[in-house]
């Protein structure tokens, strides 16, 4: 795969998609003490980077491949890139998905016009099953990353990345199979070979790190991680030399981290990113909170962090919301105790009014075993601006005759 390769896909997509948005971010910038910028793949078709490969691949079959149809495996982003790219071309398509997997990416896969199958609980399961489905139709199988056509589509967003900020330092992109980080390196080193291009994988889910030391790549022993869009046991062949020699680092993110970056994302740029997406922003916050003060990369050139998908289910935000908050330091929970007697409770809550603690939950528990016969346990949840607002509240709490004690 060659930067000839990435600019003949160009040509190819010039009539199926369109360039996806670079959003300036202020509030990253300012942050991070340079300036940042969002390449919102989450706003593409099909709402992530995926269409990019797929088309191009299943643009090159022949009509007797197309006439024997296409089979994948995806947790979703992939699957519906490969929907939408059969119905762009008249192929008949065939996904088999996880259970399990996101309703929002289910329903899109079929809407696309894909014939769905649920299978195991892993994309290898997953792959297991397409591939015995090639065996049994002849149907063509669209790898998700793990094909040169595949890598090429994909590093039409490192063209697009240098054409809309073109004096960009540093891209920080997501990482899981590989296909996207290799396609954009391809694309913007054989150009700008001074700009770093930095993979960021789920610490929960990271082959890269081990896969690079070893010079192959090696399977993972477990994954564990909500960014399903990258977990990916093991890098695929075709990206891994790319990444090998052309990439300036990987880096791993907590889960805790993307929660973070996802509601940062969501509050502050007022964009909906899954996961997998909100990885590159996770590394960039990370990075300006280890060392507060001083810019987290060269000051003078930009970021650009890739946004690679916005797919999400809404019952999986609202927990990450939930989680996200709490690592912030938004949730204050802690539990009082206080006489069993009217207007207690009343009391309580004034003096959280007071210090402009949001109240979300309470709870009573009168068997507590160090409890007073005439004592009760009161739980109390708020929402507060950050820690030194819960500092506050505590020390308010204290300095009122209260014994607050946090909660877990």
């Amino acid at each position: 795969m060659t930067p000839a390769d990435i600019d003949a896909a160009r040509e190819l997509l010039a009539g199926v998609i369109n360039p996806t948005p670079m959003e300036f971010s202020q509030a990253l910038s300012t942050l991070a003490g340079v300036p940042v910028h969002l390449k919102c793949e989450n706003m593409g078709r099909a709402g992530s980077f995926k269409i990019r490969g797929a088309y191009t691949r299943m643009a090159a079959l022949s009509e007797e491949e197309r006439a024997r149809g296409v089979v994948a495996a995806s947790a979703g982003n992939h699957a519906q890139g490969v929907a939408l790219a059969a119905q762009l071309l008249g192929i008949e398509a065939t996904v088999f998905m996880p259970n399990g997997a996101s309703m929002p990416k289910l329903r899109a896969t079929r809407g696309y016009g894909a014939t769905v199958e649920q299978v195991g609980s892993t994309i290898d399961d997953c792959i297991e099953r397409a591939r015995t489905f090639e065996q049994e139709t002849g149907a063509v199988f669209i790898p998700p990353f793990d094909h040169p056509a595949i890598v090429a589509g994909q590093g039409t967003c490192g063209l697009e990345i240098l054409e809309e900020v073109p004096d960009v330092g540093t891209i920080l992109v997501c990482l899981g199979g590989g296909g996207l980080l290799a396609g954009i390196a391809t694309a913007v080193k054989a150009v700008r070979p001074d700009v770093r291009v930095i993979g960021v994988q789920a610490e929960e889910a990271a082959a890269w790190p081990g896969s690079l030391a070893a010079g192959h790549p090696v399977p993972v022993a477990k994954m564990s991680t909500m960014a399903d869009g990258i977990a990916v046991g093991r890098p695929g062949d075709v990206p891994f030399e790319l990444v090998r020699d052309l990439v300036d680092g990987v880096e791993t993110v907590a889960e805790d981290a993307i929660a973070r970056a996802m509601l940062f994302l969501l509050e502050r740029a007022k964009l909906v990113v899954e996961p997998a997406g909100a990885a590159a922003v996770a590394h960039l916050m990370d990075r300006a909170a280890a060392a507060p003060g001083e810019p987290a990369f060269d000051p003078d050139r930009p970021v650009v962090a890739v946004l690679s998908g916005g797919n999400i289910d809404t019952l999986l935000m609202l927990r990450i919301i939930q989680t996200g908050l709490g690592v912030a330091g938004r949730y204050l929970q802690f539990r009082v105790t206080v006489p069993d007697r009217p207007g207690s409770l009343s009391a309580l809550l004034a003096h959280l009014a007071e210090q402009r603690a949001n109240v979300l939950e309470v709870q009573h528990g009168r068997t507590t075993a160090s409890l007073h016969v005439h004592e009760v346990q009161i739980g109390i949840t708020v929402e507060t601006d950050g820690p030194e607002h819960s500092a506050a509240v505590m020390d308010a709490l204290h300095d009122s005759g209260y014994r607050p004690v946090l909660a877990g």
